[in-house]
Parts: C-alpha cells; sequence; structure tokens
C-alpha cells in the first residue's frame, strides 16, 4: 500500500482504515472525510433551515422506522444533547426508549431547552 491513511484527528490513533468515502478509528469510532481539515466547521440544519450544535435539543417531525428493527421513533420524540457528526446520518443521540442512533437533519426540527 502505498499511501498511508493519516492518523484520527480526535484520538490520534494510527490504526485508521477506510470505508468507501470516509475514514474511520477502530479505537474511538470517529469518522471522517479524507483532506476534510479537523477544525473544519461544518453547518447543519434542521428541516425548517435552523442551524444545530452539538447539545441542542430537538423533536422528529415524521414517524422513522428503525433499520434491522420493528421499532419505530414516533413523531414528536423528543432529543436531547445532540451531537453532530459528518456523514449521511449528521446527528448522533440517544432516543428515548429506542437508545443510540444516528439520525438525518432533515427529519428534526430544533426546539428550545
Amino acid at each position: 500500500m502505498a499511501d498511508t491513511l493519516p492518523p484520527c484527528p480526535e484520538c490520534s490513533s494510527a490504526f485508521s482504515y477506510q470505508v468507501d468515502a470516509l475514514l474511520n478509528c477502530p479505537e474511538c469510532g470517529h469518522e471522517w472525510e479524507p483532506g476534510l481539515p479537523s477544525d473544519a466547521v461544518q453547518e447543519v440544519r434542521d428541516s425548517v433551515g435552523n442551524v444545530l450544535h452539538d447539545g441542542d435539543a430537538v423533536t422528529v417531525i415524521k414517524d422513522l422506522k428503525v433499520k434491522g428493527s420493528s421499532s419505530v421513533v414516533k413523531v414528536g420524540t423528543k432529543v436531547r444533547s445532540i451531537r453532530l457528526v459528518y456523514g449521511d446520518h449528521d446527528i448522533d443521540c440517544k432516543v428515548p426508549g429506542i437508545g443510540q442512533m444516528g439520525l438525518k437533519s432533515k427529519y428534526v426540527k430544533k426546539i428550545s431547552g
């Protein structure tokens, strides 16, 4: 392998590997795009155009089927303390009654508190 992959920008692990277009860290679970500076600011907007930040609270605007399960995240479900990540599902969160999962920002709306 002629090219060596860069270390993880989160934990500096040298064991990064590539899956499709993203680089992944097996030690801390961080995913990032190759060539994207680690301090790059990604602006994520909800379904009505509000800018989302880490720690915001959102509400789900549509019933969402949970992949690989018969569970459904119901419309109106409140999710607190979101974490923004890079990728197709740009929100990492813990959904009450379901657990840890990724959500797409186009299916949530920012709420105060």
